[in-house]
């Protein structure tokens, strides 16, 4: 079973987020919070495999709420999607930043909702060519925005792994690296793999990070 807490300050925005879920066999709504406090205290009780997260609430916005579960050893496996009424550049590269795996619009469609937990718990990042691509143009036109952590970081990486990172920076896919590069999909999984270790990722959306801040973002 796939374990969902939903976070949200509207008590029917999480019912109906609950009733998409639950219409899943493989998901279960393990616990709901009313705000960033509440929803990082039920992650640390329940520890579920993922938890929708809205940016804006009370007490303690998404973000930080966010920022406080990936930071949590106990919670390392925990992944956070976050939840907006608006897609907004700022709010999509900070809500990465957080330490979130996605950023989800709340209108999405009822499969896609579902199938956005399923790739989140699974380990992959939720980030569509669509958000990638602007916010990719968004920084390439920003080179004063370059982390210097975050270059220093990447320069660890083997040549091979830089490409490899730029082009899961595109919203790329271990199949579509590999036909990209001509690997085989386990050969290019090994490389994201060994990329967000030696950088530090906690995930693939973190790993997307690094590569916007390291100036990697579009290159591939």
């Amino acid at each position: 079973m796939i374990r969902v807490v939903l976070a949200d300050d509207q008590a029917l925005v999480r019912a109906g987020f609950r009733a998409l879920l639950e219409r899943a066999a493989e998901v279960e709504v393990v616990g709901e919070a009313a705000d960033g406090e509440q929803a990082v205290s039920v992650a640390r009780r329940e520890r579920p495999d993922v938890v929708l997260m809205d940016v804006r609430m009370p007490v303690l916005d998404g973000l930080e709420a966010t920022r406080r579960i990936v930071a949590d050893p106990a919670l390392a496996d925990v992944r956070v999607i976050m939840l907006s009424t608006f897609e907004v550049d700022e709010y999509v590269f900070a809500a990465l930043r957080a330490g979130s795996s996605g950023f989800l619009l709340k209108d999405i469609e009822p499969d896609d909702l579902r199938q956005a937990v399923r790739v989140v718990a699974g380990g992959e990042a939720l980030l569509s060519p669509r958000i990638t691509r602007r916010l990719i143009a968004e920084f390439v036109a920003r080179p004063a925005a370059v982390d210097g952590a975050a270059a220093d970081r990447l320069r660890q990486l083997t040549d091979r792994e830089r490409e490899v990172v730029a082009l899961v920076a595109r919203g790329l896919s271990n199949d579509e690296i590999a036909g990209r590069l001509h690997l085989s999909s386990a050969t290019a999984k090994t490389h994201v793999n060994r990329a967000m270790a030696k950088v530090g990722a906690r995930d693939r959306a973190q790993l997307v990070v690094f590569a916007y801040e390291g100036g990697l973002a579009g290159q591939g």
